[in-house]
């Protein structure tokens, strides 16, 4: 089984490698502190791992403070400690010593998902749940801007985007406000081209490939990865079919380009075109 497991690893290293070679021309740029500023380092077992929402960063900041001794189980940490207690220290708060020696000894891990799934998710996640942050923030530049005759209640508050303005504010060159690390690309938010990641993990294959990354960096044998969905847990997780029904209401030319906006990440991490 480790056999096909490290096989896997090989492959998905070696598209990511060509895709770079072939696209990026700048890949022995620098390596500056916003390079790695979504790397959280665990400095026990000697990892990095680089934050994508949405494909299980919840559970691996888990189990991160569980090799860190920051934590007995995985299932003692709630939410909130693990998003906005501040106990994984970030790649970027070392200095330029600290940051070179650590990309060079430590074992560099990311986990991905299929680009439509995971917006699809933090659409759900970000726009149809309260949020204290999404809706004032994105929700109402998103309304004022794309919605015709909006009513006074949702510029207020900015709840009730829709899927398709949401679309509209990502495809659009002239944003009414930035890019969220939620939806950005997997590729500007973990530098692959950059750094050299030794281990590629999927949401789709994620405990089988968990639990391998957990026996090659030696950790303790009781600790597997957490199966809990960790927000809105009574509701169905994104699956392709939930994806599909979400992409139904766009029209096939902003499907095209929704898939453009992403083509790197499908590119560089072998997802097929939807």
């Amino acid at each position: 089984k480790w056999k096909s497991l490290y096989q896997i690893q090989r492959e998905r290293k070696r598209v990511m490698r060509e895709t770079c070679s072939k696209y990026k021309s700048n890949s022995r740029r620098i390596i500056t502190p916003y390079h790695v500023s979504r790397i959280f380092v665990e400095d026990k077992y000697r990892v990095l791992y680089c934050e994508v929402p949405k494909a299980g960063c919840s559970n691996w900041k888990r189990v991160l403070m569980v090799l860190n001794g920051l934590a007995s189980s995985t299932k003692d940490i709630q939410h909130n400690t693990v998003h906005y207690g501040n106990y994984l220290k970030r790649l970027d708060g070392f200095d330029h010593k600290g940051i070179y020696h650590r990309l060079n000894t430590y074992t560099k891990m990311l986990f991905i998902r299929e680009p439509f799934e995971k917006l699809v998710s933090a659409f759900r996640d970000k726009f149809e749940h309260p949020n204290n942050y999404y809706h004032p923030v994105f929700g109402k530049a998103i309304i004022s801007r794309y919605r015709v005759n909006a009513t006074k209640e949702a510029l207020r508050t900015g709840s009730g985007v829709q899927f398709k303005e949401f679309i509209q504010y990502l495809l659009d060159v002239h944003r009414p406000v930035g890019m969220d690390i939620h939806w950005d690309h997997v590729n500007r938010l973990c530098s692959p081209c950059l750094i050299d990641y030794d281990f590629v993990g999927k949401f789709e294959s994620m405990e089988e490939d968990a639990n391998f990354f957990l026996h090659l960096i030696g950790a303790p044998q009781n600790l597997t990865f957490p199966k809990f969905k960790d927000r809105h847990s009574d509701e169905e997780r994104t699956t392709p079919k939930i994806t599909q029904q979400y992409f139904a209401q766009l029209s096939p030319a902003q499907r095209q380009r929704s898939y453009d906006f992403y083509y790197m990440d499908y590119l560089m991490f072998n997802y097929s075109k939807p």
